[in-house]
C-alpha cells in the first residue's frame, strides 16, 4: 500500500550587501537510482534571471549548475517533490555465489572501476585502525569462519551505531573518522564518513550519500523495539551505500542501525563528502544570514491493515452503492453472474486431463454430450456452436469452446 507525500524544502541565505555569486552546484534532485518513485519534482531559484542547466556528475548525480549575471542580497533555493512511499524489502537483492561469504572479492575489471571507493584515508588513523580490528576479532569471530556477507554489513553498521551518538551538529564539513571516534558522537555524516572509511578497510567498497529522510508517524505502536516519530517528519540526512556484486549498492544507515528503505530518497552518492553537498558554490566577502525550513505532507494514503476505512468512508462507499443501483434499475439494465464449474472423472480421476492439463483426450467428446443434454433440457431449438476459445499466454494454439445459443 503507498502513501504519496509532498515534501518542501527551502533554503534561504540573506546578505548584508549586494554580493555577487559564483556558479553554484545544487545537488537536491533525487538521483537515479533512487527506489522510492518520485512523480513530481521542481527547483525554484532566485533571484531571476539566472541561467540554470542540469548535467550528471562523474557518479551520475544529477546536478544544477546556475549562473547568476547580477548582484543579489539573497539566494533561495526552493525544492518541491511528490513522491509514492511504498514498503521496500531491504534484503531484498541476490549476491553473487562468490560474494555471498565475507572476505568479498572484486574481480579486476570490477576492482578498477571501484578503485575509488577502495581508497582509504592518506594519513594514519590509529583509532579508526582500533576499530575495525576489534570489529574483527569480537562480530567476525562469533560469526564463524567464513561468515555470509550480508551478517558482517549489518554487525558492522550496528557497531558504528553503538560506538557513535547522535548529535545535531551545524558547524560545516565533515569529521574525520578518528575525530567521530575520540569523542563518541557525531552527526549522521559523521557516522557515514565512519562507516565508509571502515568499509574500506574490510576490503568493500562504499561511498557516502546525502540524501531526503522521510520520517511518517506510525499507524499503531510496535510491539518491540523504538516507537519511532510522534509525527510525520523530514530532513537532510547522510548514509553508506556499500557495493555487492550481484546486488549493486546496498544502503546503510548507521545513524539508525538499519538497511534503507522507502524513506531514504538518495540525492548524491560519491567517493567523499566533498562532492556530494547540497548546495556548493562562493560569493563575495560579507555576513550571511542562514534559514531553512522543511515539511512533509501526506497527499493520499491506501487503506491498510494497521490504518483500515473508517465508519464514515465505508458509509460513503456503501452510499455510492445504492447510488449505482438505483441509476441501473432506472435505465433497466440487468446484470447476471456465470459460473465456470470444473468436472472431474470419477472412472479416472488420476489422470491428468482432469487435474492439471487444460485439454485431454476424453475432454472433447464429453463435453459435446453434456452439451446436447443441456441443449435438450434447457434450450430445446437452440443451437450448438463450435468456435474457437479463449488462447492462454504461453500455449501454441486456442482451445476450443462449445456454446449453447437459444433465443
Amino acid at each position: 500500500m503507498a502513501i504519496r507525500i509532498a515534501l518542501h524544502h527551502e533554503t534561504v541565505y540573506r546578505f548584508d550587501r549586494d554580493v555577487s555569486l559564483a556558479p553554484h552546484m545544487i545537488r537536491l534532485r533525487p538521483a537515479p537510482h533512487c527506489r522510492t518513485a518520485i512523480t513530481g519534482y521542481s527547483l525554484t531559484v532566485e533571484p531571476a534571471g539566472h541561467f540554470l542547466n542540469w548535467q550528471q556528475d562523474p557518479q551520475g548525480n544529477q546536478v544544477a549548475r546556475v549562473v547568476f549575471p547580477k548582484q543579489t542580497r539573497a539566494l533561495v533555493l526552493r525544492v518541491d517533490l511528490v513522491a509514492e512511499l511504498v514498503a521496500i524489502n531491504a534484503f531484498d537483492f541476490f549476491l553473487e555465489p562468490d560474494a555471498e561469504r565475507f572476505p568479498v572479492g572484486y574481480d579486476s575489471i570490477l576492482a578498477a572501476e571501484l578503485a575509488p571507493y577502495l581508497a582509504t584515508l592518506p594519513g594514519p588513523a590509529p583509532l579508526l585502525d582500533g576499530f575495525v580490528a576489534e570489529f574483527r576479532q569480537t562480530a567476525l569471530r562469533s560469526a564463524g569462519d567464513v561468515p555470509r556477507t550480508i551478517d558482517v554489513l549489518v554487525a558492522l553498521n550496528r557497531a558504528v551505531k553503538e560506538r557513535v551518538g547522535y548529535v545535531i551538529r551545524l558547524e560545516p564539513g565533515v569529521q574525520a573518522p578518528d575525530e567521530t571516534l575520540a569523542l563518541g558522537r557525531g552527526s549522521c555524516r559523521d557516522s557515514a564518513w565512519l562507516l565508509v572509511h571502515a568499509a574500506r578497510r574490510c576490503g568493500l567498497a562504499a561511498r557516502f550519500c546525502s540524501g531526503y529522510l522521510v520520517q511518517l508517524a506510525p499507524d499503531v505502536a510496535p510491539l518491540e523495539g523504538p516507537v519511532g516519530p510522534s509525527e510525520d517528519f523530514t530532513d537532510l540526512h547522510a548514509w553508506a551505500e556499500i557495493f555487492l556484486p550481484g546486488a549493486g549498492w546496498v544502503g546503510l544507515d548507521p545513524t539508525s542501525g538499519l538497511l534503507t528503505a522507502e524513506g531514504h530518497i538518495p540525492l548524491a552518492s560519491t567517493p567523499d563528502p566533498w562532492s556530494a553537498a547540497p548546495v556548493s558554490g562562493a560569493v563575495d566577502p560579507c555576513r550571511t544570514e542562514f534559514e531553512f525550513r522543511m515539511r512533509v505532507e501526506r497527499l493520499a494514503e491506501s487503506p491498510r491493515t494497521t490504518r483500515p476505512f473508517s465508519d464514515e468512508q465505508w458509509s460513503r462507499i456503501d452510499a455510492v452503492g445504492h447510488a449505482v443501483d438505483a441509476a441501473l434499475g432506472e435505465a433497466g439494465a440487468r446484470l447476471t453472474t456465470g459460473g465456470e464449474p470444473t468436472f472431474v472423472s470419477i472412472d479416472d480421476f488420476d489422470h491428468a486431463q482432469w487435474n492439471t492439463t487444460a485439454l485431454g483426450a476424453e475432454k472433447r467428446g464429453k463435453a459435446g454430450v453434456l452439451a446436447r443434454r443441456l441443449l435438450d433440457r434447457l434450450a430445446p431449438g437452440g443451437a450448438l456452436v463450435e468456435e474457437q476459445g479463449k488462447w492462454y499466454p504461453g500455449e501454441p494454439l486456442p482451445r476450443w469452446a462449445i456454446d449453447i445459443v437459444w433465443r
